[in-house]
């Protein structure tokens, strides 16, 4: 059974940190290419950062450069989205996806909360 699931606190104050995780299993994970997106409240999907299969190359939308680190551990079927100095424009719920070919496979999303 194909299961992805986000954890991650998800009330911080502006300019704090945040780390978003994501535990996939019941595929091989370690194949798909995998993209961070947001959706805020009222708008659209945002495509945020993505991460090859290999973990060696990341990309990230300019908003979020400097700020966002993606990355993953295979052995663990692990994926992480570390937000630091969170801004005001970042709330959303945030969702992982997972791609292979004509297969995709999106988490339940986690909701977070900048605010002091």
């Amino acid at each position: 059974q194909v299961q992805v699931v986000e954890s991650g606190r998800s009330l911080v104050q502006p300019g704090c940190s945040l780390r978003l995780s994501c535990a996939s299993s019941g595929f091989t994970s370690s194949n798909y290419w995998i993209d961070w997106v947001r959706q805020a409240p009222g708008k659209g999907l945002e495509w945020v950062s993505n991460i090859n299969s290999g973990g060696t190359s990341t990309g990230y939308r300019n908003s979020v450069k400097g700020r966002f680190t993606g990355s993953r551990d295979n052995a663990k079927n692990t994926l992480y989205l570390q937000m630091d100095r969170l801004k005001p424009e970042d709330p959303a719920v945030y969702y992982c996806v997972y791609s292979y070919d004509w297969e995709t496979y999106w988490g339940q999303g986690t909701k977070v909360t900048v605010s002091s």
